[in-house]
């Protein structure tokens, strides 16, 4: 990518995590091990690009309190261009509390991304040239229905590429009026199923068959994770699978986020398919093995110096 900006548009908050020594037992105090970061889908996909020096602008809406203010600066030192984003008088900065296994596997967890109602049709026709100009749009589904279509249709006049995150089975179901519009999906393994009929994957051959579904509603890429066996992706002329690396993991959350960052990154960079999909599994794998949310040395060196074969 010689020159050129992505915009990504979506949720940014605090991730709260805990995480038991043993396995939980419900209806009572565990021991274990509670932490925050700075989170989001939509942010921390934006993170991960700022990481792989994609200039990326980060369209969202955070509230005027210590939390909002948390997420713009730690946004703002990771060269996150949010002089864009909204703040919202008396508003509550969005926040998703998890509870993880004590393998770090994700458990459980509560959403709260209200904020994101304020990011609506009018303040996106406002932004539609800085919109239209990137050399992508990147989505999580925190939109409301009003402001996909608004965006679909800004996409639709200024021909800019849009790539999304299905963010949650809840969510995902969202996209379907917009499969065809899509450059890249990247749903999980349960998000399968609320994308348009497709087939949930539970192995390789469901995954793959599911990805090329994608595909033939009109999406030009579509991948499908899932977790620890790996990835299936599909595009018009070809279909594959890649394992996922050998991992000890430390925190699930984020791992996603950063395989569609670094896939996001090698389509911009034109890099075959297939290495676009390594890339991906290798940021996600550099994530599991981190308490954050985000790789905090992640770097294009490092991504290709632990590049999956």
């Amino acid at each position: 990518m010689d020159e050129g900006y992505v915009v990504v548009i979506g949720s940014a908050g605090i991730d709260l995590k805990g995480r038991p020594h043993a396995p939980f037992v419900w209806e009572t105090s565990n021991l274990g091990r509670v932490r925050n970061s700075i989170g989001g889908v939509a942010r921390n996909i934006a993170e991960n690009l700022a990481c792989l020096e994609v200039p990326v602008m980060l369209l969202t809406a955070l509230g005027d309190d210590a939390e909002g203010l948390r997420v713009r600066d730690h946004c703002e030192d990771h060269e996150i261009d949010c002089s864009h984003s909204l703040t919202i008088p008396g508003g509550r900065t969005g926040a998703y509390l998890s509870l993880l296994k004590p393998d770090g596997q994700l458990l459980g967890a509560v959403s709260d991304f209200e904020i994101m109602a304020h990011i609506n049709s009018d303040y996106l026709l406002q932004y539609e040239d800085l919109i239209g100009e990137a050399e992508m749009v990147v989505i999580d589904a925190s939109l409301t229905d009003e402001a996909l279509h608004t965006l679909f249709e800004i996409a639709e006049r200024t021909w800019v590429r849009v790539c999304a995150d299905p963010t949650s089975p809840t969510l995902a179901g969202k996209l379907c009026p917009y499969i065809s519009q899509l450059h890249l999906v990247t749903p999980n393994a349960q998000e399968t199923a609320a994308l348009c009929g497709a087939r949930e994957a539970v192995d390789r051959d469901s995954a793959i068959e599911a990805a090329r579904h994608l595909v033939t509603l009109g999406a030009d890429i579509a991948v499908v994770t899932m977790a620890e066996q790996g990835l299936a992706y599909a595009d018009s002329g070809t279909a594959g699978f890649i394992r996922a690396i050998n991992t000890h993991v430390l925190d699930a959350t984020g791992a996603g986020d950063a395989l569609s960052g670094a896939v996001i990154f090698g389509l911009l960079n034109g890099v075959p398919l297939d290495e676009a999909m390594r890339l991906g599994v290798t940021a996600a794998s550099l994530t599991l093995q981190t308490e954050g949310t985000v790789v905090p040395n992640l770097s294009q060196e490092l991504l290709y110096d632990q590049l999956v074969i």
